[in-house]
């Protein structure tokens, strides 16, 4: 083996996954097993799976498949991207990544979180800022400056609260919709 083609990388740049790959050059492309492969790609968090194609008599062409960030995850004093299966990948500062929304606790119970959003058809885009408290209760901050205060339980009615009064125009100026009182909301 003496060349090893990259496709299909957009976050990471080929030299990176190159050197991962440093171990197996000049390797007999017959006897190389995927799971040699797999063991060097998987090093790197960004890459979700990958397909290899051996090209006789040298050559293997690698198509990498990468996660793709969701939410930059603050937990205690490290800072990850989230996929969007909740995996944490390695954070690195990219340009294209710098305005997802954050996430302060712990990737667990974000993950309830999440899927409880996805099946209200809750828009993730409109969140800037997920906080999670010791009590187990969410905050969750929109890009337009308002923060849904939730319950520790049952929050998901609060949710599709929030998402029914939002679109009308004479609540537009509340900064603050506080679910924590059971049956109630406060708005400030």
């Amino acid at each position: 083996l003496n060349k090893i083609l990259i496709e299909n990388n957009f976050i990471l740049k080929e030299a990176e996954i190159q050197k991962l790959l440093d171990p197996i050059y000049n390797r007999n492309l017959i006897f190389l097993q995927n799971k040699e492969i797999e063991a060097l790609l998987t090093q790197n968090t960004f890459i979700g799976g990958f397909k290899v194609q051996k090209k006789y008599p040298s050559t293997l062409i690698i198509r990498i498949f990468e996660k793709k960030p969701i939410a930059i995850l603050y937990n205690k004093k490290n800072k990850y991207y989230l996929s969007e299966n909740i995996d944490l990948i390695e954070y690195k500062k990219l340009s294209n990544y710098q305005n997802l929304p954050s996430i302060f606790g712990n990737r667990n119970q974000f993950k309830i979180l999440y899927k409880n959003l996805d099946k209200i058809n809750f828009p993730h885009k409109i969140i800037k800022k997920y906080s999670l408290y010791e009590i187990n209760r969410w905050d969750l901050e929109t890009i337009s400056g308002q923060t849904i205060k939730l319950p520790a339980k049952n929050y998901i009615k609060s949710l599709e609260n929030y998402l029914e009064l939002n679109g009308k125009n004479n609540l537009k100026n509340y900064k603050v919709f506080d679910y924590r009182i059971e049956s109630q909301l406060i708005l400030k």
